[in-house]
């Protein structure tokens, strides 16, 4: 169980940085990660009032409120970084950050066997490899190598956190409020900062530009927000039933997922040190899944 919903979050998480990035090339960053997260919101309302979820709320949501307020600075240096770079190098560096929750697993006296740990330093070596980054280069290079291992480290915490903001005791509807008390954290701190980046005259739409280019952008913008919040969730998931360094470095596989939807959509070439790393990567989880 904990291999398949890791696995399914390295999807949700790949294609939520996907399309995250291609927003970010037509939106200010700051803009995409508030309005998705507020379509995320909405959506997590309705079920939190539908299930009578909030009858779950405990201590435990001070990590769900923690985790809102990484959240944001670590998806506004992402997408930054996506809108510099090149997805396919981006992204793989961005999963630099499991280092955080597979440390906190250990610290809390996780031991995975033999074959595991196998495992998790393939798959890491790999998806380190499948970045394939020039850290030499123009100005703009090294800001997205930075706002990226910014981001890395938002990411795992956030991984760390949301683990933690949900029990098995609530059960599935505890896991729908956590979810709900993090993206509303997300909301007022992201929001918090567009006010005040927009009082300073920061652009918060394009120049040139209305709120039309938002109209037409929701759909892509409500798959981007409900996406990470499903991964989220799936992340929960495969960290309650299994060790949390397996579903760690499982999940951190989702820039595998946006390096092929780049190659896909974009048409980017992977060099062949990504290519390899993302074999490595895959050989990896082959070892994570049996052990």
């Amino acid at each position: 169980m904990t291999a398949f919903f890791a696995l399914a979050t390295a999807v949700l998480w790949g294609l939520a940085d996907f399309g995250g990035g291609l927003l970010t090339r037509r939106l200010p960053a700051l803009t995409v990660v508030v309005v998705s997260q507020i379509l995320a919101v909405i959506a997590l309302g309705a079920v939190v009032l539908g299930t009578g979820a909030w009858r779950e709320a405990g201590p435990q949501l001070w990590f769900a409120v923690a985790a809102g307020l990484v959240g944001p600075v670590a998806m506004l240096s992402f997408y930054k970084a996506l809108a510099l770079g090149p997805m396919g190098v981006v992204s793989p560096l961005g999963s630099i950050g499991v280092v955080v929750p597979v440390a906190v697993g250990l610290a809390l006296g996780e031991r995975p066997g033999p074959g595991q740990f196998a495992g998790i330093a393939v798959a890491v070596v790999g998806i380190v490899l499948a970045g394939g980054p020039e850290l030499r280069g123009a100005p703009v290079q090294r800001q997205a190598v930075v706002l990226t291992l910014t981001a890395a480290f938002g990411f795992g915490a956030v991984m760390a956190l949301i683990a933690h903001a949900s029990t098995p005791s609530t059960g599935v509807t505890g896991l729908f409020l956590a979810l709900f008390v993090q993206r509303v954290t997300n909301v007022a701190a992201g929001g918090a900062a567009l006010w005040f980046r927009a009082r300073g005259g920061a652009p918060v739409l394009p120049a040139g530009t209305g709120p039309r280019v938002l109209w037409g952008l929701l759909p892509a913008l409500a798959f981007v927000g409900l996406a990470d919040v499903a991964a989220n969730g799936t992340y929960s998931i495969a960290a309650q039933h299994g060790p949390v360094t397996v579903a760690a470095v499982l999940s951190s596989l989702y820039p595998v997922v946006t390096a092929l939807a780049a190659f896909v959509v974009l048409k980017e070439r992977l060099r062949t040190v990504q290519a390899a790393g993302a074999g490595l990567a895959l050989a990896g989880t082959v070892l994570l899944a049996a052990g």
